[in-house]
């Protein structure tokens, strides 16, 4: 099955890339870390996110029923447009294509089984549609050390941040991330996510935020 999601610019028109993989961060705001009782990693915690997580943002968000609950995690996304490998910091920026809006959704109840097995987390992020991404804004028009992040459900603001208050910087994961393996074009960076996180239900009504630049979708049920 060929993924048929395509990625779009701020106009809502297509972006001449095709989706690659999605390198998520784990554990990169220290309230979250401590809401999930989580230790503070001493490096960058990395899973990955096939392309067939990704689903438009503005399109209805379908969770499964059956697999125990569905957290929401709102995040900064990095679209790559250039191949990067190995690369310092001064060279990340002139690889991004810009930045979007992203939901990390985690089966947090498998999650918690694999952890506590000392298994691998992509049981519980990497099934199909987990990573709902919004259109793609100019990468001079956010700065990623210093952008606003804010989700609303149903009315109520549930996670709100700034991206000071992240651990590592985009800039730097991104840095660090090309060290162990090329990133390409079409790839996605997913950044961590603030406090806040819970369970989405059917009809949840979901307004997402950075800086400026706003993004709705609901929640339905497979």
């Amino acid at each position: 099955m060929t993924n048929s999601f395509k990625f779009l610019d701020q106009d809502g028109s297509r972006i001449d890339l095709n989706a690659g993989k999605i390198v998520a961060i784990g554990r990169n705001y220290h309230a979250h870390i401590e809401e999930l009782n989580n230790p503070v990693p001493d490096k960058p915690v990395i899973f990955m996110k096939p392309s067939t997580a990704l689903r438009p943002l503005h399109e209805p968000v379908v969770i499964p029923t059956d697999r125990g609950a569905v957290h929401f995690e709102i995040e900064l996304a990095v679209l790559i447009a250039e191949e990067i490998s190995c690369v310092d910091e001064d060279a990340v920026a002139d690889a991004i294509r810009g930045y979007a809006l992203a939901l990390d959704l985690t089966l947090r109840d498998v999650q918690e089984e694999v952890k506590n097995k000392g298994l691998p987390w992509e049981m519980a992020k990497s099934w199909d549609g987990s990573c709902p991404l919004g259109r793609v804004l100019p990468a001079d028009t956010i700065d990623p050390a210093n952008a606003e992040l804010q989700l609303v459900i149903n009315g109520e603001v549930r996670q709100q941040a700034n991206t000071r208050m992240m651990i590592r910087g985009a800039i730097s994961l991104i840095s660090y991330i090309s060290r162990y393996f090329t990133l390409e074009p079409g790839d996605l960076v997913l950044t961590g996510t603030p406090s806040g996180v819970g369970s989405l239900n059917a009809g949840d009504q979901l307004e997402l935020s950075l800086d400026q630049h706003s993004e709705s979708t609901q929640i339905t049920t497979s």
